[in-house]
């Protein structure tokens, strides 16, 4: 495991964390990624894993290719229309690569398509859909990445079953190590971001009710007032885990359940991150083949560089990638 250099240097205006995690996803960032969207001709496909999963995705052509494909995969309650999804995507598409959008189970418009609901051990399905995808394309080049929940997804997925799907390289923004920890700082620290995610969840968790009522959970969710309340109704009840430490311990990226990593991985974290507690990364084991590297600023997945909203992240996958492409 390698430590880099932090060469993300924000003005100075930029370099409180909760700043920079806010417009990741809000102001002009989210403008511009408006713009994104009316004018990208995406194709939105549906693909399948095993046992009948289906997870949608969005597709986009690079206007001049090379060969290579970045599958993009969200954070939590975040879908394929998420605004530093689209942004990536367009840095990305500019710079010559193709982009598969990936939505995990019940997000962004595809609570209809499973019955089960979505846990975060999910990899499987999520690296099966990516496979269908592959099976009816070539690429000699494919590049994984992921946001926060995704970032796990996308290092996770790269150790199981990297070499089956001819994963080139990995990168991970902002992964929770220790999701217990992740949770933890959400209950103990500013209180918007556990709203936010409360919300969100809540939100999604009715819809899915609204496609599946035989799931009859409904009077629990409102009795719910955090996100410990669902927690504690919803994993012994739709998990295969007894209680939210064991389920949390189940998709922990810390000691040595990345050893197998068999490309270039790496993992950028962000020491005034509100929410992701930099100091897990101590509990990676040594012997993992996983660069780190942890900058200054950044907050949450941020990493914004001016007022203009663009991000040094997205930059940063795009000089990461065309290095793997020799």
């Amino acid at each position: 495991m390698d430590f880099d250099r932090d060469n993300f240097r924000p003005p100075w205006y930029l370099r409180n964390g909760h700043v920079q995690t806010i417009l990741n996803s809000q102001g002009p960032k989210k403008h511009r990624a408006g713009k994104i969207a009316r004018s990208l001709q995406s194709q939105r496909l549906t693909l399948e894993a095993k046992d009948g999963v289906k997870l949608l995705a969005d597709f986009d052509r690079a206007p001049v290719g090379k060969g290579a494909l970045v599958v993009l995969i969200h954070g939590w309650e975040g879908s394929s229309q998420s605004s530093y999804q689209l942004t990536t995507a367009a840095t990305l598409l500019n710079m010559g690569f193709d982009v598969l959008r990936l939505n995990l189970r019940d997000h962004g418009d595809s609570h209809h398509l499973n019955p089960g609901l979505f846990n975060s051990t999910l990899t499987g399905e999520a690296s099966e859909a990516i496979g269908h995808f592959l099976a009816m394309r070539s690429y000699p080049w494919v590049c994984l990445a992921g946001y926060s929940l995704g970032g796990s997804f996308a290092l996770r997925i790269a150790a199981d079953a990297g070499a089956e799907l001819g994963i080139t390289a990995v990168a991970a923004v902002c992964a929770p190590i220790e999701p217990c920890n992740a949770m933890r700082a959400l209950n103990e620290g500013w209180f918007v971001y556990e709203r936010y995610f409360f919300r969100k969840w809540t939100r999604s968790l009715h819809r899915k009710l609204q496609h599946f009522p035989q799931l009859e959970y409904g009077d629990d969710l409102k009795k719910a007032r955090r996100l410990d309340d669902i927690n504690r109704m919803f994993i012994p009840a739709h998990t295969p885990y007894r209680d939210a430490e064991e389920y949390f311990a189940a998709y922990a990226l810390s000691g040595k359940r990345l050893i197998n990593l068999s490309m270039p991985a790496w993992l950028v974290l962000a020491a005034d991150d509100p929410i992701i507690p930099v100091a897990d990364v101590s509990n990676i084991a040594a012997e993992v083949p996983l660069q780190i590297q942890v900058t200054r600023h950044g907050g949450h997945c941020g990493f914004i560089e001016n007022l203009r909203g663009d991000s040094w992240i997205e930059k940063w996958l795009v000089e990461l990638f065309t290095t793997c492409l020799d």
